[in-house]
């Protein structure tokens, strides 16, 4: 099959564009995709910190290499990789050797933030101490706690995620089938500042999952492709599937999804989640009383979290 815009043979072909692109221009289109995202979910940004969340997986690296080139030109702008442990060995440790490799061949400072020891408990042992649990339930929350920390303590004024298109559209299909619609404005790319929420970018929105794993590759990127042990038990597992099949029958059903969470906030239909409360316990962020990190902390029987200081 022929690129669709040259010559040469075709890597992919993408049914919701109706076309086949070559090495070449997918790359070209993945990096366009981003520098758009770039523009539109951060715009006029011309120095500060901006973190990266770099798992060592394909999507945080590709997202670090995209973060990187956007910013090449403004030396104003520093680069922070953050890196968390949450404590899985055997699958953890492979992915953080691949993030230190793409961390130092790009010259950007790596931070490494272990769950052991901010949290006091790793998901290896929630899930042999509470067998019942899903531990993906316990290993976002918390590591989505420790990335807007370490940020926090970077300095960072924006956190980008690795987030593709599919990850998105996932999430945002789970949110409308469970009927929680106010939580469509709480994920990334988020549209306000939230006090003590460093404000999340999803450079990777517009690109699928296969595309961003081709970009990786033909970059030439260190990643770990090797799956968690507990991810066979995620919830989300059943999203995945579903949206694979309605992508398959109906291309371009993800972007759909996305366009769907983008009316309903514009109609004012979602909340945006612009004034969080703050946790009783501990002083972060919180929709309740209590922040989902020491809900989740409590119900493990680990001991709360020390108060932030204002």
């Amino acid at each position: 099959m022929r690129c669709g815009h040259c010559e040469r043979s075709a890597v992919v072909d993408r049914p919701y564009r109706g076309d086949h692109v070559c090495e070449t221009h997918l790359i070209a289109s993945v990096e366009e995709r981003a520098r758009r995202a770039f523009h539109r979910q951060l715009p006029k940004f011309s120095a500060g910190t901006v973190a990266v969340a770099l798992s060592g997986g394909k999507d945080s690296s590709a997202a670090l290499h995209l973060t990187h080139r956007y910013f090449a030109r403004r030396p104003t702008v520093r680069l922070v990789a953050i890196s968390v442990d949450e404590g899985i060995p055997g699958y953890r440790d492979a992915t953080l050797v691949a993030a230190r490799a793409l961390s130092e061949r790009l010259g950007v400072e790596h931070r490494v933030v272990e769950a052991a020891t901010r949290l006091g408990t790793t998901t290896d042992r929630v899930a042999r101490s509470r067998p019942e649990a899903i531990p993906c339930s316990y290993c976002g929350v918390w590591r989505r706690r420790l990335l807007n920390d370490a940020a926090r303590e970077a300095g960072a004024d924006a956190l980008v995620l690795g987030f593709n298109l599919d990850d998105l559209a996932q999430t945002v299909l789970m949110n409308l089938t469970r009927g929680e619609v106010d939580r469509l404005g709480r994920m990334a790319p988020h549209r306000s500042r939230r006090p003590g929420l460093v404000p999340r970018i999803a450079p990777l929105a517009d690109v699928p999952e296969r595309e961003v794993f081709l970009y990786a590759r033909l970059r030439g990127l260190p990643f770990d492709h090797g799956e968690c042990p507990h991810a066979g038990r995620a919830a989300r597992n059943v999203f995945r599937e579903v949206l694979w099949r309605l992508e398959e029958s109906m291309p371009g059903t993800r972007q759909a999804l996305l366009r769907t969470r983008e009316r309903l906030l514009e109609r004012g239909l979602a909340d945006d989640g612009s004034a969080p409360d703050s946790c009783l316990r501990c002083g972060a962020p919180a929709t309740g009383t209590l922040c989902r990190t020491c809900v989740l902390l409590e119900a493990a029987h680990v001991p709360p979290l020390v108060p932030e200081v204002p």
